[in-house]
């Protein structure tokens, strides 16, 4: 099960992830800013009796983890998040000072992410694989058996993330989505950390920034 919210001023798709048969359940890059939407989530997941299990985090720019100190103190999981994201999570603090958003709270990476990792909560696995190019530390959740993608900031809706950031390089990015989004198929669906979700094939056909090679 896919539950999705969209969180702070900058518009971010933040994810629940939850296993039917067992109510375990992931967060996936926390994107609540206001106390309301920390309050929203929270209310969520006690009505549908979750269990939170990890804290996961498809890379680290400040929009994705608004509210990662809360889920962490909240529901007393670890955040994952890949090692080469740790400058981006170090300078989140920066980064909301120029955007001009206060009262970020700082928390603390506690186990890194990897390509061929498996994420598992209850019945449900998620694997995990590399896509680096918006962040050099990004990485997608991959679950095989419910065909779909929790993307982050790679692959959107007729767009892809960009690369105009610190860290950013745009081949890589087009590497990325060609690499590990593309070999996918066509009906996968992939929840991104903006807009509306899509599908592979869908992107292979009418993405102007990257279509597919076949």
């Amino acid at each position: 099960m896919v539950q999705s919210f969209v969180f702070s001023p900058l518009q971010e798709n933040t994810y629940i992830i939850a296993d039917e048969a067992t109510r375990e359940a992931v967060v996936i890059d926390p994107g609540c800013y206001t106390q309301a939407e920390k309050e929203q989530l929270a209310a969520y997941i006690a009505s549908q009796n979750l269990t939170i299990r990890y804290l996961l985090l498809t890379h680290a720019h400040l929009d994705h983890v608004f509210g990662g100190a809360f889920v962490k103190r909240k529901y007393g999981v670890a955040a994952y998040l890949n090692e080469k994201d740790q400058p981006i999570l170090d300078d989140v603090p920066t980064r909301c000072r120029l955007f001009g958003l206060p009262g970020y709270e700082l928390f603390e990476r506690d186990h890194n992410l990897a390509e061929g990792d498996v994420i598992r909560f209850g019945k449900t696995e998620l694997a995990v694989v590399e896509t680096p190019g918006h962040a050099p530390g990004h990485v997608a959740f991959i679950n095989h058996a419910d065909r779909y993608v929790i993307g982050g900031d790679v692959l959107f809706n007729n767009s892809i993330g960009r690369t105009d950031l610190p860290f950013g390089d745009f081949d890589t990015l087009l590497q990325s989505i060609q690499t590990k989004f593309y070999t996918l198929p066509d009906d996968y669906i992939v929840y991104a950390g903006h807009m509306e979700p899509t599908t592979i094939g869908k992107e292979k056909r009418t993405n102007p920034f990257v279509t597919s090679e076949r």
